[in-house]
């Protein structure tokens, strides 16, 4: 079941949580945990080592009450620890995903599906993503928009009715691919 989307460096994870388990798995590709390690290993090692020096030519300015030099790195300091921790648990919690295993007999995060609309007869092509990474001139709509919604779980040749602003809106599930 769908749980959440974290992006860190500019990659969006998607965070499942099974019945029964007590962590949250994140699955990824090979190629975005290649990407979550690097994002990591430049975060601690360039990183944070410039947010304890920019700490330390603030402290150098004077006194640290009124310092908002200061004050702005400390704040830097505690937001790139907090993402550090972030990615972190990402990685410890990552699940490798081989895209050659998804399943495609039902809409999924990161499959492709071609729809129909019912109503003006346009066929489209939309890769379900996490919001943060939706981009819909790339084709990528977010799996939490009522169309991504309304598309989740239906198989080929199922309508989907999606409510939209203007109202219902049906579309018929063409193909489904990764």
């Amino acid at each position: 079941m769908y749980h959440a989307t974290l992006q860190l460096c500019g990659v969006v994870f998607f965070l499942y949580k099974t019945e029964g388990m007590s962590e949250t798995n994140v699955y990824v590709t090979q190629e975005t945990f290649d990407k979550m390690r690097e994002e990591l290993q430049r975060m601690k090692s360039i990183d944070r080592p410039a947010a304890s020096r920019a700490i330390a030519e603030a402290r150098e300015k004077g006194d640290l009450k009124e310092n908002a030099e200061y004050d702005a790195a400390k704040e830097a300091q505690g937001m790139l620890e907090s993402k550090i921790k972030q990615l972190e648990v990402a990685v410890s919690n990552a699940k490798i995903v081989d895209t050659s295993t998804i399943d495609t007999s039902k809409v999924t995060i990161l499959t492709k599906v071609t729809i129909t609309n019912l109503a003006t007869k346009k066929t489209v092509t939309y890769q379900l993503v996490g919001e943060k990474e939706a981009d819909l001139k790339a084709g990528k709509i977010s799996a939490s928009s009522p169309i991504g919604k309304g598309l989740i779980g239906k198989k080929i040749g199922d309508t989907a009715e999606v409510q939209a602003p203007n109202g219902v809106m049906k579309f018929s599930i063409d193909n489904i691919t990764i």
